[in-house]
Order: structure tokens, then sequence, then C-alpha cells
């Protein structure tokens, strides 16, 4: 019997580490704007984040962030190769949904960067 708790808190632990992980993450998606987005937008992450509001951004991002693509490449067109990845797509367009959300102008939040 004691195994089997065991075995079934093992499990648990795991399960709760691996949905975690596939959540997004705004700290992430600030690294990954620094990293990918600053550059070629000349915007801090604040400034940035501010250019619309939650619901805006949440619009932006939806289906697979088409209008999100659509709208900055050709707002900057120095960045649309990177929207263009498959790995934008896949990766990191979610953590970058949520950190624009989190520090969108009706937010109340101001990125530290």
């Amino acid at each position: 019997m004691k195994k089997l708790l065991a075995l079934m808190m093992a499990a648990f632990f795991m399960v709760g580490m691996v949905s975690t992980s596939a959540l997004a993450d705004a700290a992430k998606g600030q690294k990954y704007y620094l990293k990918f987005m600053k550059k070629t937008t000349g915007l801090n992450g604040a400034k940035f984040a501010t250019q619309h509001t939650q619901d805006e951004w949440k619009a932006l991002f939806a289906n697979d962030a088409e209008k999100f693509i659509a709208e900055y490449s050709k707002k900057y067109p120095k960045a649309a190769k990177f929207f263009a990845k498959d790995k934008f797509k896949s990766k990191y367009s979610k953590h970058i949904a949520d950190f624009v959300i989190e520090y969108a102008n009706d937010s109340g939040n101001v990125p530290s960067c």
C-alpha cells in the first residue's frame, strides 16, 4: 500500500512539473522580446507592451498570432523574418503574448526593461 501511495505521489509530482512548463510565462516573454525584438523595433519592452490594451493584444495573438504577425511585419520590416519563423509561432509567441498582455497599457504593470 505504501508503494502504491508513493508511486501515485510521484506521478502527481511529475504531471505537475510537466504541466507548468507548458504554460506561457511573462518573464520568458520579456527575455525573448529583449533578445529577438528590441533591436529591430527600437523600443524597450515597456513602450512596446503599452501599444495596445490587454484585449487588443489577446486579439492580435489569437489564431497562432496571425494578426500580430501581419501588423508588426508591416510596422517593423526588420522583424518580419523573425515573425515568419516556425519557431516564433511554436515557441516564442505564447510567451511574448503573455509578456505584452501582462504589461499592456491598461494593466497598471510596468516591466523592468
